[in-house]
């Protein structure tokens, strides 16, 4: 099934009595609060930005909540100051999504990735509409927008703005952050990008009046001395590569951050580093957060690397690009990395193998 809007046709994949739905959903609330998963990234914040400025243009008073910092190259989206964030001041974050009657959860599966705030949002009467990219969604969402296939949040929520036949009152501020999640979660649309739909995509915002290399610019070029010191510090010092297995590991403790200032963000993109390295097929990225292990996977080739962070490390992902938690001692997650990459080294080399 195809919908002809604005001169292209993209696939209407969602269905549309969910479309439906959450545009009744929207129309008839009063509290809506928009919700992302720990660690914002740009996805997640692109996404979020593009629906709160959306649901202002419909008359609304949304309120955007996330349960810790942002990386500070994104914070130059329209609307990223009036973020809340949820470990500055709980109790006034609880109180918001007692007082909601529908929250949206863009860009996490499963309640569990939002951290402190989940059981508010579990235990909200409020209706709750996810959209999301990531396998395997869990329950506790009364509208499940849920697409695997789609490359980013960001690309999901266009589509669904697009079904909603709402393209042509799309502004340049909404536009802007959409595109920033989708080039942030494809890594410049250089994985999980090679479906000739998204370049469609890209060419509407583009004509809504986006700077593509505005864009970039502000998100790539713009990190702080102390994360380049802290990557040479961490291609240095705290990287191993595995010949054998076609596999290379960063990986970074608290001790080592603290040493270089860190803030949120600084580390975003390490992990596709390795990948430069002549044979290196998969590389990961783990590094000690406040109350967790964050992992991050790339791939290249057929080499599932989603399947690893499922099987491993409570993850998933797409193919090439993957991520994953591990509640535990920081030793612990890299021993069980290692331990994974050895069981996955007759996958690892038929990858590499191919034609």
């Amino acid at each position: 099934m195809k919908i002809l809007n604005a001169s292209t046709s993209i696939s209407a994949i969602i269905d549309s009595r969910k479309v439906e739905e959450a545009m009744d959903a929207i129309r008839s609330s009063r509290n809506i609060v928009i919700t992302t998963h720990l660690s914002p990234d740009g996805d997640a914040l692109g996404a979020s930005l593009a629906l709160y400025s959306f649901l202002k243009r419909q008359g609304k008073s949304p309120r955007i909540i996330v349960p810790n910092s942002i990386p500070y190259f994104l914070r130059w989206m329209e609307g990223a100051g009036e973020i809340e964030v949820y470990e500055y001041h709980p109790p006034a974050g609880q109180r918001i999504l007692a007082a909601a009657d529908l929250i949206f959860c863009l860009d996490y599966n499963i309640i569990k990735r939002v951290g402190p705030m989940g059981p508010y949002i579990e235990n909200s009467a409020a209706t709750k509409v996810l959209i999301d990219h990531h396998l395997l969604p869990g329950d506790g969402f009364d509208i499940l927008i849920s697409h695997p296939e789609i490359s980013s949040t960001s690309e999901l929520l266009f589509r669904f703005l697009n079904q909603a036949g709402e393209y042509n009152r799309l502004t340049k501020v909404e536009a802007e952050c959409i595109y920033c999640g989708m080039m942030t979660d494809t890594g410049g649309f250089t994985y999980n990008s090679g479906d000739p739909e998204i370049y469609e995509i890209i060419s509407l915002l583009l004509r809504k009046g986006v700077d593509k290399d505005d864009i970039y610019s502000k998100v790539f070029h713009n990190y702080s001395e102390t994360r380049f010191r802290l990557l040479g510090f961490t291609l240095s010092q705290r990287m191993e590569v595995y010949p054998d297995q076609h596999s290379a590991l960063l990986h970074l403790s608290r001790e080592d951050q603290s040493h270089f200032q860190f803030s949120k963000g600084d580390t975003e993109g390490f992990v596709n580093y390795p990948l430069s390295i002549k044979d290196i097929i998969f590389s990961t990225f783990i590094r000690a957060d406040e109350e967790l292990i964050k992992l991050s996977f790339r791939s290249q080739k057929s080499f599932p690397c989603n399947e690893f962070a499922a099987e491993f490390f409570n993850g998933g992902g797409h193919l090439n690009a993957s991520g994953g938690e591990f509640y535990g001692s920081f030793e612990e997650a890299v021993r069980i990395y290692k331990e994974g990459l050895a069981t996955y080294r007759d996958k690892l080399k038929s990858a590499f193998n191919e034609e």
